[in-house]
């Protein structure tokens, strides 16, 4: 692998504050969003993700303030999700300091969105956020993965595959693929799931959704993920950035 690999914190952001729950239920407090992402500059993240949970179920903007004082103190990537609608709100998070911008509910709802958005601001710009389980009940998708909108709670009935393959020929820059099933549980990365999406896209791919121990994080980069995504593993000091890197080097990836 050429490119280094990314390790990348995610503060799902509630009214604020930094929260942190199984399956996006049950969220508990886990601090401050701009002294979360401080410490995790320190520690050598490469890039930071800040996701509004509620954003689109309660239909708030995204937080602005949060985004812009972070931007004082933080100087590596930012991407932000959660509550963007349009190109407009796309423009407000860059101008305030966001370097790509994630969506989700709405590029479901209006696919021409992210045409939208990567024609006016590039490709580079928009992060698709996927979050994508295992097809329960009723739904029968192609690919045995549907997407979800509403942190999880709404299913689409939309085969996941598919929906990727459209987002590339859209414009979308980058996928954050996080697995619904594993989201929280800390018991790894679904591997089957990234590797899916692998054979379907040439764009980069962020692994997000069960990380539980350092060794969790290599085996998704070899299914295909660029880059992997945690949170509460960060957020609660169950390991390091430094941790995560060291990991991935012994696996003989390369990493900054």
């Amino acid at each position: 692998m050429s490119l280094a690999v990314r390790v990348i914190p995610c503060l799902d952001v509630d009214a604020g504050r930094v929260v942190k729950g199984v399956h996006f239920e049950n969220l508990k407090d886990a601090g401050d969003p701009v002294e979360l992402a401080a410490e995790y500059y320190r520690q050598g993240a490469d890039e930071l993700t800040f996701l509004d949970v509620t954003a689109s179920s309660s239909h708030r903007n995204t937080m602005i303030d949060v985004v812009s004082r972070t931007a004082e103190q933080v100087f590596i990537p930012m991407t932000v999700g959660g509550g963007v609608r349009t190109p407009e709100d796309v423009d407000s998070l860059l101008r305030c300091g966001a370097d790509k911008v994630g969506v989700n509910t709405a590029a479901i709802n209006d696919p021409t969105l992210i045409s939208r958005v990567a024609d006016r601001f590039g490709n580079q710009v928009l992060v698709l956020s996927v979050d994508a389980r295992r097809e329960q009940g009723e739904q029968h998708t192609q690919s045995g993965f549907e997407v979800t909108t509403m942190g999880g709670r709404k299913s689409t009935g939309i085969d996941a595959i598919w929906w990727v393959k459209r987002a590339e020929e859209l414009g979308a820059g980058e996928i954050l693929l996080n697995s619904m099933d594993a989201d929280g549980t800390q018991q790894g990365f679904d591997i089957e799931m990234i590797q899916a999406v692998r054979r379907e896209v040439k764009i980069p791919i962020i692994a997000s959704g069960g990380a539980g121990k350092v060794e969790d994080f290599p085996p998704a980069i070899a299914a295909g993920a660029d880059a992997v995504l945690a949170a509460s593993v960060f957020h609660y000091g169950i390991m390091t950035i430094a941790d995560v890197k060291a990991e991935l080097r012994k696996a003989g990836y390369t990493v900054r």
